[in-house]
């Protein structure tokens, strides 16, 4: 993975040793207040299918479940609608289809704050994704991409100027290769940071790889990544493997782990009552994009990372789950300082 220029900073930069818990969430609170970086998401756009059941069914099984919602979705959507709400000014590349959903989407990334001027329209149908959630919050997500497959390496060059104007460009894998590695080389030529989030999983293209300067990815999607499969190995052995500088790895209610330098660091979950997961992991990336576009450190975006994600889950859906700044401040201020990183 290529480190880039412009070495982004360490948590040594910012407090040497690794953090306290009240000085960690002041730290937080301080970033949160200066989440105004321009960031560039270049990626998917989907309507959420979602339906709730007690339990998800096993394969075979037919369940009942209630009322189908259609929400607005999409894993770069969705970072960037977390973004703009907490006062970045992110940049959308993408696109839907000339049809209901795609109003939808652009809607509501214009309402949230969201430049759409990257955003085009297809003779297509909008990507869906189908969405099962149980009592518990968790689900399962199966995407259909529609006008997502058709973004060109062409049509990113046609929105470039919206990547060179970022600080930090925004990645997932469902859009295609072309497309992906068209977005991180013009990253890279304007000096811009590479974040990928390799989800849904699947091969990585060596250039991309070559091109990004940070991973996103949750446990299960390290484990695959590496090789080995067991997601109890060493974390920072799996990531030294992938030969990648810096990584958050995400660890559902556990927390997430930061590796950025010598030492790993361990920060945990906020506990709220989880409702619906779908969209959690990217709130919390969204919330890193809009971190590191403003001068923040991995840590640091990660600690607001994770109060973004656990008010997401505290609400069904995806985006309208998301929190803006104020709401961040406040569940910040109610935390106890003995939530800490190790």
């Amino acid at each position: 993975m290529g480190a880039g220029r412009n070495p982004l900073p360490t948590p040594a930069d910012r407090s040497r040793g690794r953090p306290a818990g009240g000085q960690l969430l002041r730290r937080a609170r301080h970033l949160l207040e200066g989440l105004e970086g321009r960031v560039a998401v270049v990626g998917s756009l989907n309507a959420d299918l979602t339906v709730r059941t007690k339990h998800l069914p096993r394969p075979g099984e037919t369940v009942s479940g209630g009322p189908m919602t259609v929400l607005p979705g999409g894993k770069s959507a969705n970072q960037a609608v977390a973004c703009a709400l907490l006062g970045a000014r992110p940049a959308m590349i993408g696109a839907v289809g000339a049809d209901e959903h795609g109003a939808m989407l652009l809607d509501s990334l214009r309402r949230a704050g969201v430049d759409t001027t990257g955003v085009l329209r297809r003779q297509l149908a909008t990507g869906t994704a189908v969405i099962t959630v149980d009592a518990v919050g968790e689900n399962t997500i199966v995407v259909s991409p529609g006008a997502n497959a058709a973004l060109s390496g062409a049509d990113v060059h046609r929105g470039a100027e919206l990547i060179r104007r970022a600080a930090v460009l925004g990645l997932c894998l469902e859009i295609g290769d072309e497309a992906l590695v068209a977005a991180a080389r013009v990253a890279r030529e304007a000096g811009a940071r590479v974040v990928l989030n390799p989800s849904p999983m699947r091969a990585i293209p060596a250039e991309l790889s070559a091109l990004t300067d940070v991973l996103v990815l949750n446990e299960h999607e390290l484990a695959q990544l590496s090789g080995s499969g067991e997601t109890g190995d060493d974390t920072m052995e799996m990531v030294r493997r992938l030969g990648v500088p810096r990584a958050v790895v995400t660890l559902g209610s556990r927390g997430c782990r930061v590796i950025d330098g010598a030492q790993p660091h361990r920060l945990p979950a906020f506990a709220v009552k989880a409702v619906d997961t779908t969209g959690c992991g990217d709130a919390f990336t969204g919330t890193l994009l809009a971190a590191l576009a403003s001068g923040g450190s991995l840590v640091d975006g990660a600690a607001v990372g994770a109060a973004v994600a656990a008010l997401a889950a505290s609400s069904p859906g995806a985006q309208r789950s998301y929190p803006d700044r104020e709401r961040v401040r406040a569940f910040l201020d109610e935390q106890d300082a003995g939530w800490q990183g190790v």
